[in-house]
């Protein structure tokens, strides 16, 4: 029985209708693959009319955002502030260090909603970990605990986070993933909320504060917020802001509207540490945990929310290379769990749909851009089917200028989308390679790349 408010099966009609909707917040073994057909089947059964944009890499970008755990440097020089020292292995309570100017408010806001515990996975940042936790400790609602595991760096990244007055904890070797990591600091916290948040990721002041709202309801398990890029400089910057603002605009609200968000994104989302624990944190049988975890949520019957309203900046990949390995890592991931899932999806109303759009469009549009339109250019000689590749434009323009417009970055999006377009080529070599390998070969990819 899945707990939550029994919603209306015949729902809204078409997704452009969720855009106008306000308040939206409120509301490695694995087994056998099953063909798309058996999703669909399934999402006849929910009357739910979806209307695609053709991109696998910006519905999947709603779910697979922030398991990069990684960063370049762009930063400034690290200020010369100094803190005491805790030891490697100590967990006791934080203390942190604030400004005096809205303490008072801090505290109370604090004491209201529940203690919380943020981890943050670091694994050679020393250029990005100081950004992140000062991030953190300038929060309108305050972490009690925020844990950076050095996951063995080589850079002195705990040295730094030591610095800025915060626990470290750094295992005795490395684990391998940002999991590994995330649950290594899991064992000891003891708070009713748990945040995980990336090494290179920032936050908006009152992240926490907005994320924290969606757990006055019961029921909730995990909750996640808006993504966007903070640095939008290089092509595959651009492609990425594109992407996010289509990704969080258009695909992230309806999956919310229906209580099934896709996936609480690895860089920033929030967790009842009784739960967390439940499930035995976060696994390490795929390479995108944060799907494995959020739709084992749902399959228990939780809710997991998205909140637009809490914002996060982490930095993306700069060039093709990053670019590669957090492509190729995202869509074995998301493979990986089609494949271990996939049974249990089948049970979830709304969940399977928005799995099996995922899905289908990861493999049907992929083959068209790579094989079907070139193939057809060729064989009858005819370039202006190049233009298939623009044949959704205006489906992504519109979610993507209204979201534009509104943080004022209209020029910054429109100068953007060819990037966006380049990207969603590049990403149907990896789905298509990840599908071939996972399925075709059956040799499973399992080693964790840095994104950045």
């Amino acid at each position: 029985m899945v707990r939550g408010v029994e919603l209306d099966r015949a729902g809204p009609q078409s997704p452009l209708q969720l855009l106008g909707i306000e308040g939206l917040r409120r509301q490695t073994n694995v087994g056998q693959y099953d063909p798309p057909v058996r999703f669909l089947r399934s999402a006849q059964r929910d009357n739910l009319k979806m209307s695609g944009c053709g991109s696998f890499v910006s519905f999947l970008a709603a779910a697979r955002v922030g398991t990069s755990c990684g960063s370049r440097g762009r930063f400034a020089k690290l200020g010369t502030k100094t803190a005491r020292l805790l030891s490697d292995r100590s967990v006791a309570s934080l203390n942190v260090s604030v400004e005096t100017g809205n303490f008072e408010h801090r505290v109370a806001v604090s004491l209201r909603n529940g203690h919380l515990t943020v981890i943050v996975p670091a694994y050679n940042e020393r250029e990005s970990i100081a950004d992140t936790v000062r991030s953190l400790q300038a929060q309108t609602r305050l972490p009690e605990r925020i844990v950076v595991v050095d996951d063995c760096s080589t850079d002195g990244t705990g040295d730094v986070a030591r610095g800025l007055n915060v626990n470290v904890i750094r295992p005795s070797s490395n684990t391998g993933s940002k999991a590994g990591a995330q649950n290594v600091a899991l064992e000891s916290v003891d708070t009713e909320f748990t945040m995980a948040i990336d090494a290179d990721t920032t936050l908006a002041p009152d992240a926490i504060e907005k994320l924290l709202e969606a757990f006055d309801d019961s029921r909730v398990a995990a909750a996640c917020g808006f993504v966007i890029p903070r640095f939008v400089n290089t092509l595959w910057e651009r492609a990425r802001y594109v992407e996010y603002l289509l990704a969080f605009t258009w695909y992230k609200p309806i999956q919310d509207y229906y209580r099934k968000p896709l996936i609480s994104s690895g860089c920033f989302s929030m967790y009842r540490t009784s739960v967390l624990k439940e499930l035995d944190g976060w696994q390490t049988r795929t390479l995108a945990e944060d799907m494995d975890l959020t739709w084992s949520l749902h399959e228990r019957g939780y809710e997991v929310r998205f909140v637009p309203e809490a914002v996060c900046y982490p930095i993306e990949p700069h060039n093709l290379a990053f670019m590669s390995r957090q492509l190729k890592r995202w869509s074995h991931g998301f493979l990986q769990n089609v494949n271990l899932h996939w049974r249990g999806v089948l049970d979830v109303p709304y969940l399977r749909v928005f799995v099996m759009v995922a899905t289908w469009d990861a493999l049907i549009a992929s083959l068209a851009y790579v094989v079907l339109i070139p193939l057809l250019v060729v064989l009858l000689r005819m370039p202006v089917l190049l233009l298939a590749y623009f044949i959704d434009f205006p489906l992504v323009m519109i979610p993507v200028l209204m979201k534009a417009r509104e943080r004022k970055e209209t020029f910054k999006a429109i100068t953007s989308v060819p990037c966006f377009m380049v990207l969603r080529l590049v990403n149907s070599f990896f789905i298509l390679e990840a599908f071939f390998t996972e399925f075709v070969l059956k040799r499973s990819f399992s080693t964790y790349l840095k994104g950045h």
